[in-house]
């Protein structure tokens, strides 16, 4: 049968990369006190369209006849599904309520580099009943800036960065210049990462802007700073507009605000838009330093009005990293594991009569947390070297009156109790070879 584009499979020590990035996410989320959710697979499709242009990338799921009436849908995000599902549960929530989820999501787009059609999303956010501080903007962005801080030490990434704006300096700016639809514009401007400003030029004049007009938007859109500075060069552009005032105060908040980790920088950059109508305020999007065409790997932003009931509105404030797409042309480029099992020790078997005791010594080890796995067979003792070997297993362990261990990367073998004997905690557990910074990206496509 021929491999499915777009849905990834991970070999043995892929998968430990794997878990090692969200064992790293779920520990930063939670030092930070955000609960784990984890919300169903499928919605009502009608909930899926409700926000946002995304009809084309939907799952439709097929159901048994008899399996109610609202047509079904795999979730293209998490930030939708979360919000029914605070709709759902408000009354047993305590606001304001912080969230992390971990699940996959699917679309249907065309796969390419670092684009799935199933793949992993690490969601993070802080919703209030009716009102939201806006220090939590800061907060989530803070967050997620130590998370990709610390993925960065794992993985040996060359850097992240973290590009923030705000959806109301946009507006309020285009408001300013006079034009009526500020959302056809910002959906206009959020395309120039993938086309040049000419065709944004031309593109925002299909719509109906002016050339003085379009200059001004393209000369926001040019505004990057790794401070505050960005306040004075808008306000330079000689624009006036009191959304754009406020818009200009949060952004200079958040950037002015962030203590940011080694292999993070933060910027305002007035170009990101992003093309979701249910942003209202801060907007977030993540590069990855020398994978610059996987396009943003981490984004979201404040939203006023995605949830709401009969009785209150849910504003908040989010962000999320792509996994999938962050791993993919790291894992393309050699990163990978120490080792392609969890364990760290094998246990030999002298013979099939005594694999009892090889039972024994396995049992201790792993009472004090120490993997360990024991030979498929009773071969020569060379043969079950080469078996951990091939496995990537630093230690051997040979039962017997007294026990034994070697360590066959050096060929060390010492006297050993199985109830006192620890490995180094680097051969604990597998770890992740990371890539060196200064290699040269991969351009095979996913």
């Amino acid at each position: 049968m021929a491999k499915l584009s777009g849905f990834p499979e991970y070999s043995p020590r892929e998968r430990i990369v794997e878990q090692a990035v969200l064992d790293h996410l779920r520990a930063t989320f939670e030092l930070h006190g955000f609960a784990s959710v984890e919300t169903r697979a499928v919605e009502p499709l009608e909930v899926l369209l409700r926000k946002g242009e995304i009809d084309k990338e939907v799952y439709g799921v097929r159901r048994l006849a008899g399996d109610g009436d609202a047509d079904l849908a795999l979730h293209f995000d998490l930030t939708v599904p979360f919000a029914r599902y605070v709709t759902e549960n408000a009354g047993t929530l305590d606001f304001p309520f912080r969230r992390y989820q971990i699940q996959k999501v699917w679309r249907g787009e065309r796969p390419q580099q670092g684009r799935f059609r199933e793949f992993t999303q690490a969601d993070i956010d802080i919703v209030g009943r009716d009102t939201l501080p806006f220090h939590a903007d800061v907060e989530v962005a803070q967050v997620m800036a130590e998370a990709l801080g610390g993925l960065m030490g794992l993985v040996g990434g060359a850097g992240a960065t973290l590009q923030i704006s705000n959806r109301k300096v946009l507006e309020g700016f285009y408001l300013g210049l006079g034009l009526a639809e500020p959302a056809a514009v910002m959906q206009v401007v959020d395309k120039l990462d993938k086309v040049s400003a000419d065709k944004v030029r031309s593109m925002l004049a299909d719509i109906g802007v002016g050339e003085e007009q379009a200059s001004a938007v393209l000369a926001l859109a040019e505004i990057v700073t790794t401070d505050t500075s960005f306040v004075q060069r808008v306000e330079a552009l000689g624009v006036e507009h009191e959304l754009l005032a406020e818009g200009l105060g949060e952004l200079a908040e958040v950037v002015g605000s962030l203590a940011t980790p080694a292999g993070v920088t933060v910027t305002a950059d007035l170009r990101i838009a992003r093309g979701l109508d249910y942003y209202t305020g801060t907007v977030f999007e993540t590069r990855l330093a020398g994978y610059e065409s996987l396009g943003s790997i981490c984004s979201g932003g404040r939203y006023e009005k995605l949830a709401s009931d009969n009785r209150s509105t849910y504003p908040g404030v989010g962000i999320s990293l792509g996994v999938s797409r962050f791993l993919a042309a790291l894992l393309a480029d050699g990163l990978s594991a120490t080792r392609s099992v969890p364990s760290a020790v094998l246990v030999a078997v002298t013979d099939e009569q005594h694999r009892s005791e090889a039972a024994e010594a396995a049992r201790a080890l792993r009472a004090r947390g120490i993997a360990s796995e024991i030979a498929p067979s009773a071969a020569k003792f060379g043969k079950q070297i080469r078996h951990a070997e091939r496995r990537g297993i630093p230690f051997v362990w040979f039962p017997g009156d007294p026990h034994t261990v070697k360590d066959i990367r050096s060929g060390e073998q010492v006297e050993a109790d199985p109830s006192a004997w620890t490995p180094p905690a680097g051969d604990l557990r597998p770890q992740v070879l990371a890539t060196p910074s200064s290699s040269t990206p991969s351009e095979e496509k996913q």
